[in-house]
């Protein structure tokens, strides 16, 4: 039986003779074997790898990409660890925090559903980073981020999404931690040094929502601080440095903290370890937007296929969305006018009248030319929410789209599953195919071949030689 712990009884750490979770995922990090998971799941870690490396060559011809490796370079020079897509290399720390914010930049990138939690973000530049400075196998590689992802995405689903209720980026907090974890497994660290990195990485884990007030660019180096935090915390521990083994459920912990006044399910952070997967809840994206408006697209482009709706028919739109999904609703006034492409990947509005104007939602369609697009815009104007418990939300990101028409008819469409989530799974051809697309946007298709051949055979490789000349020269 599980044991929740609110905050009324949230007050004193646990006793010395305690095994605190920290402990527990040390012994997990230290004793994990790709060799004992199903051939399945090890095949999916990859899939998800895969779907970070496209998304970030994608990102290397946006500005935010190219300011990225900038700023990099000004503050640590030139180094040797591989940037993704970038004819350059830098420090370990610099790369791995540039290449976190080009896997994330597009929001397109995989998101624990329960957790609501971007994971794979920084959990792949840090693979990347200490896999090539420790000089690691492809299958040390590939096991230290699938170890990671079932830590990162237990400690965050404990929270129950609560992280992002108080104004936290899950993201950024609990990636910190797992970031920690993977680093200190490549770099050899004992059990105790495991303990100590993860106490460490909680004097390092924040990152609030507030970039949602303008849409501004913070949100993408996210995934970067976590896992150049976490690289921090590891080698600090490994030489020596100590954290509170405590870290998590401690007075002054992780949930005491960030998660004040929150219920929290301590045991869903150590939980089926090795035996039920969470990879198996971490939802690839189909669209490039919040994770929480995908339903609501899928709704939109069925509603209009279905009836062959035509947009002078459309009177009024109105979404059903669960009260902790306001964050993509209001101010309605901005949601229907957003100003800029992080703006309009976070409004209800824009994405279902664009969903449903285009039949789709793609890259192109969070370009300035499609977010001033005035059609789209007079159908934003028509599109309201109402609030709703009828939804699987948080467990799945479900939505209802209802259209009425000028002739009085009511279209309604439940979408109850979000395409890429395990409940509607994409197949791994249309994960592949999404990779390709980005892929493209940068490099020829020989590159691409190339570099999905690397990824998917990484468990294979005995060194990352290969994967980091894939991956990380521009040059075809």
């Amino acid at each position: 039986m599980s044991t929740v712990i609110k905050p009324a009884v949230f007050h004193r750490s646990p006793s010395p003779e305690t095994v605190t979770i920290s402990e527990k995922l040390a012994d997990f990090a230290s004793a994990f074997d790709l060799d004992r998971v199903p051939d399945d799941v090890a095949e999916l870690a990859k899939l998800h790898i895969l779907d970070c490396i496209g998304i970030a060559f994608a990102s290397t011809t946006k500005d935010y990409g190219r300011r990225a490796v900038t700023a990099a370079r000004e503050l640590g020079g030139v180094g040797n660890s591989p940037v993704i897509g970038m004819p350059v290399r830098l420090p370990m720390r610099d790369a791995a925090m540039v290449n976190g914010t080009l896997i994330h930049g597009l929001d397109f990138d995989d998101t624990h559903t329960t957790g609501v939690m971007h994971c794979s973000a920084s959990a792949v530049p840090t693979m990347l980073a200490l896999g090539h400075d420790r000089g690691r196998t492809g299958k040390e590689a590939l096991t230290a981020y699938l170890m990671a992802i079932e830590a990162g995405t237990r400690v965050a689903k404990a929270a129950r999404g609560g992280f992002h209720k108080v104004g936290f980026h899950t993201t950024t907090v609990v990636g910190t931690y797992a970031c920690a974890l993977l680093a200190g497994r490549l770099a050899d660290l004992t059990k105790r040094q495991l303990v100590c990195a993860q106490g460490m990485a909680g004097s390092m884990a924040s990152g609030t929502r507030e970039y949602h007030a303008d849409g501004s660019w913070s949100k993408r180096m996210h995934p970067g601080l976590s896992a150049l935090n976490g690289i921090t915390a590891a080698i600090w521990a490994k030489n020596g440095f100590t954290g509170p083994r405590t870290t998590y459920e401690g007075q002054y912990g992780l949930y005491n903290t960030i998660g004040h006044n929150l219920d929290v399910d301590l045991e869903e952070c150590t939980s089926g370890l090795g035996e039920e997967w969470e990879i198996l809840d971490v939802a690839f994206k189909p669209y490039p937007s919040c994770h929480w408006t995908h339903a609501y697209i899928e709704a939109a482009i069925r509603l209009r296929e279905e009836h062959d709706l035509r947009i002078d028919e459309i009177e009024s739109v109105t979404a059903l969305a669960h009260n902790d999904q306001m964050a993509i609703c209001v101010p309605e006034e901005k949601k229907r006018r957003p100003h800029s492409s992080y703006a309009s990947q976070f409004s209800l509005h824009y994405t279902i009248a664009a969903a449903l104007i285009r039949e789709r939602f793609t890259l192109a369609e969070i370009e300035s030319e499609a977010f001033t697009d005035p059609q789209i815009l007079a159908l934003c104007d028509k599109v309201n929410f109402q609030v709703t418990e009828e939804t699987l939300f948080p467990r799945y990101f479900s939505g209802t789209v209802i259209i009425r028409t000028t002739d009085g008819r009511e279209l309604r469409h439940y979408q109850k599953y979000n395409l890429g989530s395990e409940g509607n799974p994409l197949a791994a051809s249309a994960v592949k195919e999404k990779f390709w697309n980005n892929m493209t946007m940068a490099v020829s298709d020989r590159r691409a071949r190339r570099v999905l051949d690397a990824v998917m055979n990484l468990d294979r490789a005995d060194d990352l030689s290969e994967f980091d000349e894939a991956v990380c020269f521009a040059a075809d």
